[in-house]
């Protein structure tokens, strides 16, 4: 029965995610520029959707009076939206196998620098998804009323979605991705191109006056506390920096450069210069559109793009699309988050600062554990905020702005170390580019802080001592585990007459796997070593250190393609105890080593490979395994 169930399962694993693609495929995984445009990009562009939108919802507080100033907002963001594009397209160059943040600002900076970065990205894209979810959710709701009472149901089951398009693996979201971006992308600039002609042949009439101050009393019902605010810095700072969420996702490129074809550097920097004109064109477009219409928007009513649609293109088929193309790329906009915070968290994995099982590849050479973790995450934060994109935008940017600076800073560090030609042209630009964002940083956290921001700045730190928390305990384990290698290990003399076969499972030559090989040993009439090479180009070495330190320990090395360390071994086993079923009273045994932390919470930090490989071997019928634990 356990066999069976097992078959079934992996049966419908693969029909919801996709055969699983061995190590080989990585290269074909990659993404030409139109496919990265659309998966990379989809987060910056969409946001057009709501960027123009929060800065008039901000300076709506004001009265009409204050919508005058929505267009040089704009024009401000987007002057900062070049500058973090020439920064980052410096970035992209300087760091051709990924230049995140955490990469970046780890390296020249220190660690805490990249803890820092690291923590402020990893909560920028949690709120990239909610945020891209819950507008897209705003924009179907827009055009049908009628779902408003199943917003956050419609939010959780659309990021459901984008985790099961994304368990499939990077080309299958690629396709998924290429239709809604180029839809959203010709709806839009057709919006703005028509738009313009129609205010320049004088057709596209303003909001009356009557309406435009219902309105406005409609949206100071929603924000009471601060309807009566006055024109002034204040007010200009929380349209500032509400209209910054325009910005983020623009380093998705520069952290994803090796999901490019070749040349890698030369394909990311030419995409992000085309994200960028794209975006300019099209949040300047909408913001224009607006100020001349005079619309409003009040909070989950009918969003602004919308209504200026609604003007331009009157309730028709180009309506429909518009509403259409700006649903699917704000709920798949969120892919953008799902393509860089894996990676992010496999960085900060590989480096000892959160758990190591973000580092593994899944079946469809996604880091499955990373993409499960940001959906789990952005599921909470929909409930939490009720599914709402105004509730939600207060937290968004401060991190994103955060990890700029430091990021922009350190390749200022970077260049001044390298020294190349034309480092000191280079080191300006980046510096300018710190500067710029350490300004709008503060900005951003001034005037954000009471609606939220002061979330943000609880979580970096509780975050950074976390990563710090994970990161000693896997260096207690190690000094626990180091091992002399450059020795030969002496086990104990054998007692005569051992009592079963033995295999042992090796993953690593450590003093928890020597004390089950000593355990193995001293009950195998004959013993063999197991060991899985699972693609990561460490086997060679590994054979080479056994032959110094164990050489009489026969070892084989197990090929596994798909990354798999369950299926490999249970075949051997199977395979072993076939050709040793020589009487009723002999018994195979495995071994399997096993580590005991000293807390429980420590345990999550450890993959669970002994317990699926126990009870795959259970399924499959055998009867002895055994663990030799390590007391940590």
């Amino acid at each position: 029965m356990p066999r069976k169930i097992n078959v079934s399962l992996n049966r419908l694993k693969n029909f919801l995610f996709g055969d699983p693609l061995p190590t080989s495929a990585h290269e074909e995984e990659r993404l030409s520029n139109p496919e990265a445009l659309a998966i990379l990009s989809s987060d910056a562009l969409s946001s057009v959707a709501y960027a123009s939108q929060e800065i008039v919802l901000v300076l709506s507080l004001a009265g009409a009076a204050a919508l005058q100033y929505t267009l040089p907002i704009t024009a401000m963001i987007v002057l900062l939206m070049v500058i973090v594009g020439v920064s980052y397209s410096q970035t992209i160059k300087a760091y051709p196998l990924g230049g995140g943040s955490y990469r970046v600002s780890h390296d020249n900076l220190g660690v805490s620098a990249g803890l820092v970065a690291g923590a402020s990205l990893s909560l920028d894209y949690l709120l990239t998804v909610a945020v891209s979810v819950a507008a897209g959710i705003s924009a179907l709701t827009s055009y049908l009323p009628g779902l408003e009472t199943l917003r956050v149901p419609l939010c959780l089951l659309a990021v459901v979605i984008l985790m099961f398009a994304n368990l499939r693996g990077v080309k299958s979201s690629a396709k998924v991705m290429s239709l809604p971006t180029y839809m959203f992308l010709g709806t839009i600039l057709l919006l703005v191109a028509v738009g313009l002609i129609q205010l320049m042949q004088g057709s596209l009439p303003a909001l009356a006056a009557s309406e435009q101050q219902q309105l406005l009393n409609e949206a100071a019902s929603h924000h009471q506390s601060s309807a009566t605010m006055a024109i002034g810095p204040v007010l200009m700072m929380r349209a500032f920096s509400s209209g910054c969420a325009a910005l983020t996702g623009i380093e998705a490129i520069s952290d994803s450069v090796m999901a490019f074809r070749p040349v890698e550097w030369r394909n990311a920097r030419r995409v992000l210069t085309t994200m960028v004109v794209l975006l300019a064109v099209m949040f300047l477009g909408i913001s224009l559109l607006a100020s001349k219409t005079g619309l409003l928007y009040v909070e989950n009513g009918p969003t602004l793009l919308y209504q200026i649609g609604e003007k331009v293109f009157g309730n028709g088929p180009l309506l429909l699309l518009l509403q259409l193309g700006t649903f699917l790329i704000l709920l798949l906009a969120a892919n953008t988050a799902y393509a860089d915070f894996p990676r992010l968290a496999a960085f900060l994995a590989q480096d000892g600062f959160m758990p190591r099982q973000l580092a593994s590849l899944g079946d469809r050479l996604v880091f499955s554990n990373g993409i499960i973790s940001l959906s789990i995450g952005a599921g909470a934060l929909l409930i939490i905020f009720g599914g709402s994109v105004s509730r939600l935008i207060p937290l968004y940017a401060v991190g994103v702005f955060t990890s700029f600076t430091l990021s922009q800073a350190g390749m200022v560090v970077h260049w001044w170390k390298e020294r190349s030609t034309g480092w000191k042209l280079k080191a300006y630009i980046n510096g300018f580019g710190s500067l710029v964002t350490l300004i709008v940083t503060v900005v951003l956290l001034f005037s954000k802080f009471h609606q939220g921001a002061w979330l943000i700045v609880i979580a970096v730190p509780i975050l950074v001592c976390l990563f710090n928390a994970i990161n000693k305990h896997y260096k207690h384990v190690a000094k626990r585990l180091r091992l002399a290698t450059d020795v030969k290990l002496n086990l104990p003399i054998a007692p005569s007459g051992g009592t079963s076969p033995v295999i042992v499972l090796v993953g690593q030559l450590h003093r928890g796997s020597f004390e089950a090989i000593r355990y193995a040993h001293s009950i195998a009439t004959e013993l063999v070593a197991v060991h899985v090479d699972l693609g990561n180009g460490k086997a060679e070495a590994f054979k080479q250190q056994w032959q110094k330190q164990l050489p009489n320990i026969p070892l084989m090395v197990l090929e596994s393609p798909y990354r798999s360390l369950v299926n490999p071994v249970v075949e051997f086993v199977e395979d072993f105890e076939n050709q040793h079923r020589k009487g009723a009273n002999l018994f195979c045994t495995v071994v399997l080593p096993v580590f005991v932390t000293r807390h429980r919470w420590e345990a999550l930090l450890h993959n669970q490979s002994t317990y699926f490989l126990r009870s795959a071997l259970r399924a499959k019928g055998t009867r002895i395994i055994t663990t030799v634990g390590f007391y940590l």
